[in-house]
C-alpha cells in the first residue's frame, strides 16, 4: 500500500501484517510501537481490543499535535 500516515512526512510503502499472535499459547496482538497487548481469551476479544487501542492512540496523537 501506498500512501500517508498522519506523522509520515512523505508517501512510504507500508505492509499490513497478521497483528494477532500465539505466545506461549496464548493470543496477543502487537502494535507499531513495539508491545504485545495481551493475552486475549479469543480473537474476537482481541480484535475489539485491538479497535480500542487504535482509538486510544488516536486521541493521544490528536493531543500532540499542534493546534
Amino acid at each position: 500500500m501506498y500512501g500517508m500516515r498522519a506523522q509520515d512526512s512523505a508517501p512510504a510503502t507500508h505492509f499490513r501484517s497478521e497483528r494477532l499472535c500465539r505466545v506461549n499459547g496464548e493470543l496477543f496482538f502487537s502494535t507499531r510501537e513495539n508491545t504485545l497487548e495481551g493475552p486475549f481469551d479469543s480473537a474476537q476479544k482481541a480484535e475489539l481490543e485491538i479497535k480500542a487501542y487504535i482509538a486510544r492512540m488516536q486521541v493521544v496523537d490528536s493531543n500532540r499535535s499542534p493546534g
